[in-house]
């Protein structure tokens, strides 16, 4: 009978796990790579790795933590811990103890965990990031989709969640809230998010809130919902976005009191799987976390480029006819080119996949197709990550522009001139 069941086990994760490609950020990234090893000019639009380089005090601790060899404790280091929940705190006025922190090898993976612990629906709005859905599939989890609108700026709305919730009251759900949005940059407003809470906390709704780029704010203005539904929302965050330390997976998990049944539960599967999250970057992370003005300073001259840049880049897309709303955070847009529809059709070009595919081959520009977002396959969106940059070269570039001017012109001609170049292609390719 134990043999029975473990073959029966087997064959189902073998039929959740069948037919998942590699996610799809990575795939154009390692694609954009060979293709310009083949001596192909390629624009890397795909990827969203942030372009600034980690702030110095933090790869300063991570030097000075690298004889750090031990086995730290599987929910993680407590100063870090201590230090999240300071953070989050200072950042947003809501109270959270060290232990309400969970530390693992990047929000990804605890964003499995999560799922493979919870029994409920996963309820995700499009366009979302391309792997809630992969993973919820890999576990076996129902997903239910909730389409946005671009005339909301690719955001959900309280009717929506409302809409979802009173077919099935009663049904256990995790619904993921992810701003600044990655992949359209927009973010919600304080009265939105209200609205939002008020719906989920009348159906007990888990939110996952998504807010791995929060500090990328353009305006450094971010706003956790937790502030409005503090007892049922998990927080999502790490170094990777904001502090330019994707390569260093670390991801932070904060819960309210009411959820410490699912952190108690992550963490031991976390014992059995991962075990612990690297010691040098646990300590490294303190210091990331606890701020200061060098920081501060940091945070400030990134948001600057990427609002400059963003807006710009956007604008471009805009006067060729091209939707897209204007990014509040992050490193993000969202085009929506169905006014070239009837020509896109004419070249044979009917599906978002296709039309990133013929960009990439004629143009060299390589963004990822809306349908890898949870968006129709034949609605012609795609997401474009604006990162081809040298990000340590404009940071010190904007240090010498007095903090009251925009950057534009010639500082994005000099500091980012591949991003414009790439923008252009595009409108050059849609009007050809």
């Amino acid at each position: 009978m134990a043999n029975n069941k473990t073959n029966k086990m087997q064959i189902n994760l073998n039929l959740n796990v069948r037919g998942i490609p590699q996610s799809a950020t990575l795939r154009i990234n390692e694609q954009s790579e060979e293709l310009k090893k083949q001596g192909r000019q390629i624009y890397k639009l795909g990827l969203g790795q942030s372009p600034f380089p980690v702030p110095e005090p933090v790869v300063e601790e991570l030097r000075a933590n690298a004889y750090q060899k031990d086995y730290l404790p599987v929910k993680g280091l407590k100063r870090l811990r201590e230090a999240i929940a300071d953070y989050h705190q200072r950042r947003q006025g809501v109270s959270y103890s060290w232990e309400d922190v969970l530390i693992g090898p990047g929000s990804k993976e605890l964003m499995f965990l999560l799922q493979f612990v919870y029994y409920g629906d996963l309820v995700i709005p499009t366009p979302s990031w391309v792997s809630y859905a992969p993973q919820a599939h890999i576990i076996g989890r129902h997903v239910r989709w909730l389409s946005t609108q671009v005339e909301n700026n690719w955001k959900l709305t309280p009717s929506e969640l409302y809409n979802i919730c009173k077919e099935d009251p009663e049904r256990p759900r995790i619904v993921i809230l992810n701003y600044p949005s990655n992949p359209s940059g927009c973010t919600y407003i304080v009265d939105e998010l209200k609205e939002l809470a008020k719906v989920a906390r009348k159906y007990q709704v888990i939110l996952l809130s998504d807010e791995i780029y929060g500090e990328l704010h353009h305006r450094g203005q971010h706003v956790s919902i937790s502030r409005f539904y503090p007892e049922g929302t998990i927080i999502s965050g790490g170094l990777s976005k904001w502090c330019g330390a994707g390569g260093w997976r670390l991801g932070a998990f904060i819960f309210p009191n009411s959820l410490r049944w699912l952190l108690d539960s992550m963490s031991s599967v976390a014992s059995e799987t991962f075990t612990s999250t690297s010691a040098p970057i646990q300590y490294a992370a303190v210091r990331a976390f606890k701020g200061g003005i060098e920081i501060e300073r940091y945070l400030w001259q990134s948001r600057r480029i990427l609002r400059n840049l963003g807006k710009e880049l956007a604008n471009k897309l805009t006067s060729a006819g091209v939707k897209v709303p204007m990014p509040e955070g992050g490193f993000y847009l969202f085009p929506d080119f169905s006014f070239y529809k009837d020509k896109l059709n004419a070249k044979g070009i009917k599906t978002s996949n296709e039309l990133c595919s013929n960009l990439l081959n004629e143009t060299g520009v390589a963004i990822l197709p809306g349908s890898d977002f949870g968006r129709p396959a034949d609605e012609l969106t795609a997401r474009l990550a604006y990162v081809d940059f040298d990000g340590a070269r404009a940071l010190a570039a904007a240090e010498q522009i007095p903090s009251d001017k925009n950057l534009n012109g010639q500082f994005l001609e000099t500091s980012c001139g591949r991003l414009l170049e790439a923008v252009n292609k595009i409108c050059d390719w849609l009007n050809d």
